[in-house]
């Protein structure tokens, strides 16, 4: 992989890992259109969700301090009580993560089918929430466990994360601006965690990109990221979904048709 296809990659994880139009198809259909295949390198897969943690964290970090201060005093406060929902929210993805990880990977691979189909679920997830006025309520408890079991299903390939929690939580009617924030912080400790077992189980190393297409890989998803983590709030707010539904449904339709050639 040249340096060039890292940074690319690293813009395109960047921005769809926040914008509702899923990361993993869209990395799929670059990799297709490069001619490579970033998905059997694991050092490469784990330094593009680095640098999308770490722009979560960077857009998030008063939120992320005031939350960690709040839980260390050890006591039932705000704090206290959104740290409980986001644990609640992990639980689906824990046991999928666990328990079926492999056997989804078999049963859905990575083709591109798949992932248009996918595409064109989201696209219909975003038009419902589109459609739904923004709802008074903050993310409850029951909330947070729906919302974590949307991202769990969305591990399917051309299945958007943020999409389809954002568009569960929506539905359900809870605040615009809590639940692209909810939806945001929810998956820093599935992705960290997942990332500390590769390293632990010594699962990463064994790859042959150089130090320069790792790095650029890296600052590219970062930057990109802290951009589209902050536009996409901005949009959710605003709610302008309705133009990702599009999007997805007409890139979904095209990589179908793409895939029966």
């Amino acid at each position: 992989m040249s340096i060039i296809n890292a940074i690319l990659l690293g813009i395109l994880q960047g921005l769809t890992e926040f914008l509702p139009i899923s990361s993993s198809g869209h990395l799929e259909i670059l990799s297709h259109l490069l001619g490579v295949n970033s998905e059997d390198n694991l050092d490469f897969s784990i330094v593009l969700h680095g640098g999308t943690v770490l722009s979560t964290i960077v857009v998030f970090r008063h939120e992320i301090w005031h939350l960690i201060k709040g839980l260390f005093r050890f006591e039932m406060n705000p704090e206290t009580r959104y740290m409980a929902k986001i644990g609640i929210s992990l639980i689906p993805i824990l046991v999928v993560g666990l328990l079926f990880k492999s056997s989804i990977e078999e049963l859905f691979g990575g083709g591109l089918r798949i992932v248009g189909c996918m595409l064109i679920v989201t696209a219909v997830l975003l038009l419902f929430a589109s459609r739904k006025r923004g709802g008074g309520r903050p993310v409850g408890y029951f909330d947070a466990f729906i919302i974590g079991l949307a991202q769990a299903v969305a591990v399917v390939p051309g299945l958007s994360r943020s999409g389809t929690t954002i568009s569960t939580g929506l539905l359900l009617g809870n605040k615009r601006q809590e639940v692209s924030k909810f939806s945001f912080l929810m998956v820093l400790i599935p992705i960290i965690g997942m990332n500390l077992l590769d390293v632990i189980k010594g699962d990463i190393g064994g790859g042959n990109l150089s130090t320069a297409v790792l790095l650029g890989g890296f600052i590219a998803s970062f930057v990109t990221g802290v951009f589209a983590c902050r536009l996409m709030i901005r949009i959710v707010n605003k709610g302008g979904l309705w133009w990702f539904s599009l999007y997805c449904f007409i890139a979904g339709t095209a990589v179908v048709i793409w895939s029966l050639f």
